[in-house]
């Protein structure tokens, strides 16, 4: 019998739509950002803004809301960007699949981190790869956030956050890296100048910090709240680098994981506040789901990080 379609499941929206708009909006919908979606495709923002609304009038419906400053993906934006996820993954799964049947020895795994972890995992990855030169490996880091829906969704093979998920029956997950974090103040600030600081010193001060759903930032806002002290955050910044630059040039102080600053930055940049109940003590995880088959090169290096002592 001849498939009917209705409306909503009218399958020329889907002829018309091309795997450009979709990674445009992939990428736009996992920073939340047009401006950072230029930067990571290396588009003007206009060309992003005119993808999406293409691809919003081939659907019918919008993708993206803004609620005050923050921009918000519509229920629809949710549904397309799952199925984004899922079409890339696929792609691919499949190129490794159409390589292997060529006889080429390829082997491959994917990891999704949260930001933080950069820092330490560039480190991992060059002795890695030199030892299995054979082993391409596939690391993209999202906010935390994005990264336990990726899990929820099977999507990698390996997963490292400083959060684990509240359910945990259905992951493995070990435990590889205390992930201390610090308050970061510019060398020139006056309160590098105290030796015991309270946390209700630091209610007069404006923090730059990472989106709402960033782990740190629920960390540290967490221990404010648990002490009654309201934490003023100045600027909301997507990037730690850009937070980084944002201290350095005085518009606050900002909670950090310590792995996110180099030897020189806190030489000559930035000062570790000795703020009581800080540093608040993290631990990073590596993460696979328990109905996964992990293949051999996603086993390596999950043993490679459990063998490790980074300090």
């Amino acid at each position: 019998m001849k498939r009917r379609y209705t409306d909503e499941t009218n399958p020329t929206i889907w002829q018309s739509i091309t795997l450009h708009q979709l990674q445009v909006f992939e990428v736009a919908a996992r920073h939340r950002s047009f401006t950072r979606a230029a930067e990571e495709l290396n588009l003007k923002q206009p060309t992003i803004s005119a993808q999406i609304k293409h691809l919003s009038n081939l659907i019918g419906s919008p993708l993206f809301e803004n609620i005050g400053k923050r921009m918000y993906l519509t229920d629809v934006g949710k549904l397309l960007f799952k199925t984004c996820q899922e079409i890339f993954a696929r792609i691919e799964q499949s190129n490794i699949n159409l390589l292997e049947l060529k006889g080429l020895n390829y082997d491959s795994f994917q990891v999704a981190a949260t930001p933080s972890s950069q820092y330490y995992l560039a480190k991992l990855l060059q002795p890695f790869c030199q030892d299995n030169p054979e082993v391409r490996v596939s690391l993209n880091w999202f906010n935390h956030d994005v990264v336990l829906d990726r899990l929820k969704a099977d999507l990698d093979d390996l997963y490292i956050m400083s959060q684990l998920p509240i359910d945990q029956r259905e992951v493995e997950a070990r435990s590889f890296l205390q992930n201390p974090l610090v308050v970061i103040a510019p060398r020139q600030h006056p309160l590098t100048q105290k030796q015991k600081i309270t946390l209700q010193d630091l209610s007069y001060e404006f923090f730059v910090m990472r989106e709402m759903d960033s782990a740190t930032r629920r960390a540290a806002e967490s221990l404010f709240k648990q002490h009654d002290i309201s934490m003023q955050v100045k600027l909301e910044m997507s990037s730690n680098e850009a937070i980084k630059q944002a201290v350095r040039d005085g518009f606050g102080l900002a909670v950090m994981s310590l792995h996110s600053l180099d030897k020189f930055e806190l030489g000559h940049q930035f000062v570790v506040l000795q703020v009581e109940h800080f540093p608040i003590l993290q631990e990073w995880f590596v993460v696979f789901r328990k109905d996964r088959v992990l293949s051999s090169s996603a086993r390596i290096f999950f043993d490679f990080l459990l063998e490790q002592n980074l300090e």
